[in-house]
Order: C-alpha cells, then structure tokens, then sequence
C-alpha cells in the first residue's frame, strides 16, 4: 500500500497537467457555484408575478449547480487521462 502512495504521489509531482487539471476542477466549480448564487439572488420580478420569483431563483440556482459538477467531473476526467500518460511515461508501464 506504501509503494502505491509513493507511486501516486511521485507522478502527481512530475505531471504538471494532472495538477492544472485538478486545480482547475476546484476553481471552475467554486467560481461557478458562487456565480450561480449571485445571479440567483439578484431576480426580482416587480409587480403581481412576484410570487414567481422564488421559482425562478431555484431554477437558476439548479442550473448553476448542474454546470458546477459538470465542470468538476469534467476537469477530474481529464486529470486521470493525464495522470495515466504521465505514469506510463515516468515509470515506463
């Protein structure tokens, strides 16, 4: 188990792509999450369809979520493709 670590870890500090993956994961699903709550929050519909408001807050809200994991599932996928070439090119598998 030892060497598995040692392995994981030697390739995630040689392979700068596998590390931009990562790091663009995390804040491409921060930045879209917070984007998302912002722009939610700022829906306001004057007058009798007031009411509506709130389920068009969560419509937007959703949406938002959605694209968030997207981009998080989407950036780790890529940064398995990455790590995989990066281990075969390192250790020669």
């Amino acid at each position: 188990m030892r060497e598995a670590l040692e392995e994981f870890l030697i390739v995630l500090a040689y392979s700068t792509k596998t590390q931009l993956a990562v790091l663009f994961g995390f804040v491409f699903f921060v930045v879209t999450m917070a984007a998302g709550h912002y722009f939610a929050a700022e829906v306001q519909i004057p007058g009798m369809y007031s009411s509506l408001a709130d389920v068009i807050r969560e419509k937007i809200s959703h949406r938002y979520d959605k694209v968030a994991w997207a981009c998080l599932i989407s950036f780790s996928l890529l940064a398995i493709k990455f790590y995989r070439k990066d281990r075969k090119r390192i250790f020669g598998f």
